[in-house]
């Protein structure tokens, strides 16, 4: 009986693992299955990868919705098919791209989270606006936690014009709908032209009537869009940071003080919406970011503004998070009486080795003022592996530029980013940057090969004094003439550098899951994947 109950047991299994709504395609179905579906969300992944194994149970969660919509998510394993992950420029994992037939693919915009996948490809499906009837309005208005609706005459060429482009352009964001019927426009109580954004929060809509312009209601549809008091999370913290506004977050541990904190604060957000966002965070999830902050990690509740433009930090002092206090300490943020807080390391006793050690008190002081010098600058965390990796060739680059007496041109410097603030978005680590002589408003970012000869060109190629290191170094081994300015760049790069068994990399990144866990919650992930494939949060 036990036999049966356990073979009994296995069948289900199975049945359950083979009813998956994620389509597994190989090279020999893969085009086939692309061309004959109208639109196609495809994910390249590799069994090991951390992150894809993050997204697996989002991914299908979303496919057996998007199955009711007749939207098929498909996914490509890169360790089988490699020729075939080659062939579509998959450079990381997970790579998500979006199919509509083979000649028309663009990257998946969205957050790797079940809703955030169901909304972006609902939106894709749609046409740019749809146009409604009486008979489908109401129902239209459920389709997206947020859509936008344009009430304009049938003969208003222009509106239709300006509506339609702006459609098009922000197709990723947002659902448009429009009808010319003039008693609907009547009944939804606007004049012709008009845009009513409605939601599934806050007033439930809010409508725009100013001069139709593309640029008037991009401006009103990300204001309104915006919760009064939102929630920071994965699948919103993207979106917070690109708005280029100020962003107020509320830590608190528990979900029914955050809504009392809400509640609480609710007047100062109606004061300052449209010029800063104001938005909860759980602090037991995410208590780390508050570090990022400036603030203490082990109180709470606590309250700090962050512009998003140039991540100059505001924390308010103190954990009692009143309507008065709040409002006091916004308004003086708003009128530009608060200076930001600058979280920064010592600076250095002693700073002569070939690797600069920057912290935030001097970074402008050896970067930016160095006016006549190419400073090299690698951003990293302590806890990276890449950064660990790279630590003895970044050495061996600054002692290249120090032994062949070219201190006077170039600097290579580090910064731990982590414990430092820096004038810098760094979105993983290494980040690498060259802030060349003459254009440090202008810094240039390296994304080669990390290796000694391709750092050392990059700086020869981008930097204002265009110094040759490597042709001076072969000079010095020749014992010649050490002026590397006039002797031609024909040294050849090193060869790629040797790629690690499958089995090395998964043990990698067994270790690195483990070891950045606590890491991932403080919103920058380590390079294990090309920035543009990290998590948000």
């Amino acid at each position: 009986m036990r036999t049966f109950k356990s073979l009994a047991a296995l069948a289900l299994a199975a049945t359950t693992i083979s009813a998956s709504d994620v389509h597994d395609l190989k090279t020999d179905t893969f085009k086939d299955f692309i061309s004959s579906n109208n639109l196609v969300l495809a994910e390249f992944f590799a069994p090991w990868c951390g992150h894809c194994k993050a997204l697996a149970p989002e991914y299908e969660e979303a496919a057996t919705q998007l199955k009711e919509k007749n939207i098929p998510l498909a996914k490509v394993d890169c360790t089988v098919e490699a020729d075939l992950c080659r062939e579509y420029g998959v450079e990381g994992y997970p790579t998500v791209k979006v199919f509509r037939g083979l000649g028309n693919i663009k990257p998946y915009q969205g957050a790797r989270k079940a809703p955030a996948i169901i909304s972006y490809m609902t939106k894709q499906q749609l046409p740019a606006v749809s146009l409604l009837t009486k008979d489908t309005l109401e129902e239209f208005k459920t389709t997206d936690k947020v859509v936008l609706v344009a009430y304009f005459a049938s003969d208003d060429k222009a509106s239709n014009e300006t509506y339609s482009a702006l459609a098009e352009s922000l197709r990723d964001d947002y659902i448009f709908g429009a009808t010319n019927d003039v008693e609907l426009a009547t009944t939804e109580g606007v004049k012709q032209p008009a845009v009513v954004l409605y939601k599934d929060f806050d007033e439930g809509k809010t409508i725009f009537s100013d001069k139709f312009t593309q640029q008037a209601i991009e401006t009103f549809a990300k204001v309104a869009s915006t919760p009064l008091v939102g929630e920071v999370g994965p699948e919103t913290y993207q979106a917070y940071m690109a708005s280029g506004i100020p962003l107020a977050y509320i830590f608190s541990e528990t979900a029914e003080e955050r809504a009392d904190l809400a509640k609480t604060l609710k007047s100062v957000a109606e004061k300052y919406k449209g010029k800063i966002n104001f938005a909860t965070i759980d602090a037991k999830a995410f208590g780390a970011h508050a570090g990022n902050l400036n603030l203490p990690t082990d109180k709470w509740p606590s309250f700090a503004i962050q512009d998003t433009v140039t991540d100059e930090k505001y924390p308010f002092d103190g954990n009692k998070l009143t309507e008065k206090k709040i409002a006091a300490f916004v308004k003086d943020y708003s009128d530009g009486k608060l200076k930001p807080s600058i979280k920064s390391e010592p600076v250095p006793e002693k700073n002569d080795g070939p690797v600069k050690v920057l912290v935030a008190t001097q970074f402008k002081e050896i970067v930016i003022d160095q006016a006549n010098k190419d400073v090299l600058v690698e951003f990293y965390a302590p806890w990276c592996g890449h950064c660990k990796a790279l630590a003895p060739t970044y050495e061996k680059l600054g002692e290249l530029y120090q032994s062949n007496g070219f201190d006077s041109k170039v600097v290579i410097a580090k910064v731990d980013a982590t414990v430092n603030d820096v004038p810098e978005k760094i979105q993983g680590f290494p980040t690498i940057k060259l802030y060349p002589a003459g254009s440090k408003d202008s810094p240039v970012d390296y994304s080669g090969s990390r290796t000694m000869e391709d750092l050392a060109n990059f700086i020869k190629d981008n930097g204002s004094n265009k110094v040759d290191v490597l042709a001076a170094q072969a000079k010095k081994e020749e014992g010649g003439d050490e002026d590397a300015t006039d002797i031609p760049s024909s040294m050849a790069k090193a060869a790629p550098a040797a790629t690690e068994s499958a089995e090395n990399v998964a043990g990698k990144v067994a270790h690195a899951v483990k070891e950045a866990a606590q890491v991932v919650q403080t919103f920058v992930a380590d390079d294990e994947v090309p920035q543009d494939h990290h998590d948000e949060l």
